[in-house]
């Protein structure tokens, strides 16, 4: 069997897009984009405000957000952890009214909206003829992170198809659009990681995220924040297979500078081990280390311990 070559029919714009069904959505897409010609102070204050906005509604996620931060902040009160929830929201609704600036603005705008630390361990492992993985870290400026990478190295990675087709068109396509003179790839988890593997030992940057609980099944528990999680241990198998580095990624948003700095931190050392859950454990430490570069900029909405070790209770009840 042939090793898929990529998705690139779902990031193209094709004309079943147009469907009627998808009609509104264009609209909100419209307006959206009216919306970013206006300052970016007033880009950033007004989802400040959407965020309060939400934390207040979605009692849900800011439920979710609270556990996880309680969990992995033991050391902060119980009103320290609800301000650090409502800034977690303002944070995201910010972001997410900047993401015209990776889907529509031209290269040389975006380049002004990105500071890059670290960029060169990329350039020193290559050359020593090592592949390259970028472990990024799931925080609100994670498109800003991919387009710091794709906009000067041919990467691949894998993604989770959204529900709502446009919207599907829009992120995938802001993911590859810089990349797309280096031949850059995007592959949904049903590919599997033959091609992953494969475009990475051709000599494309590797750029994956591995801090979501995908269920108990393959998973190995490993501590986070010192809170044992369900830990998918395939960041190890995939940096041995493709003779990789790791190198752990974090994007924060500065509302001063009204710029994203997107940071690669030193490899990752004795990495892989061979042991799935000392790899595991390596790779959490890691992302740990991302976080607390901006600890309330991570999405902390996410049920990151969804999965329990065998008789313990669940943290979201």
């Amino acid at each position: 069997m042939s090793v898929k070559e990529s998705n690139v029919h779902l990031y193209r714009f094709r004309l079943e897009l147009l469907h009627p069904r998808h009609w509104l959505t264009w609209l909100g897409l419209a307006i959206y984009f009216l919306f970013t010609l206006l300052p970016m102070s007033v880009i950033d204050w007004t989802g400040c405000r959407l965020g309060e906005y939400v934390a207040r509604k979605n009692t849900k996620r800011f439920n979710i957000a609270r556990a996880n931060l309680a969990l992995c902040f033991p050391q902060k009160s119980s009103n320290e952890v609800s301000a650090m929830v409502v800034e977690q929201f303002r944070a995201q609704l910010r972001s997410a009214m900047h993401l015209f600036i990776v889907w529509w603005r031209p290269v040389f705008m975006v380049r002004r909206r990105i500071m890059r630390e670290g960029f060169d361990k990329i350039d020193h492992y290559r050359n020593q003829g090592k592949q390259v993985i970028v472990l990024l870290s799931h925080s609100v400026g994670l498109d800003f992170a991919v387009a710091a990478v794709s906009m000067d190295y041919p990467t691949n990675g894998p993604y989770k198809p959204m529900r709502d087709a446009v919207i599907d068109f829009m992120f995938t396509h802001g993911r590859t659009r810089f990349g797309a003179r280096f031949g850059g790839k995007l592959f949904s988890r049903d590919d599997g990681l033959r091609p992953l593997v494969k475009t990475t030992r051709e000599g494309k940057v590797l750029v994956y995220l591995s801090d979501e609980d995908l269920g108990a099944e393959h998973s190995v528990f490993a501590p986070f924040f010192g809170v044992p999680k369900a830990t998918l241990p395939m960041l190890g198998r995939l940096s041995k297979m493709c003779n990789a580095v790791v190198l752990p990624c974090i994007s924060c948003y500065d509302p001063d500078l009204k710029k994203y700095r997107v940071k690669l931190l030193p490899a990752l050392e004795d990495f892989p081990s061979g042991d799935d859950v000392k790899d595991s454990t390596i790779m959490n430490q890691a992302i740990e280390k991302t976080i607390l570069e901006c600890p309330v900029q991570y999405l902390w909405t996410f049920r990151y311990f969804q999965t329990r070790p065998p008789g313990e209770a669940s943290v979201y009840e």
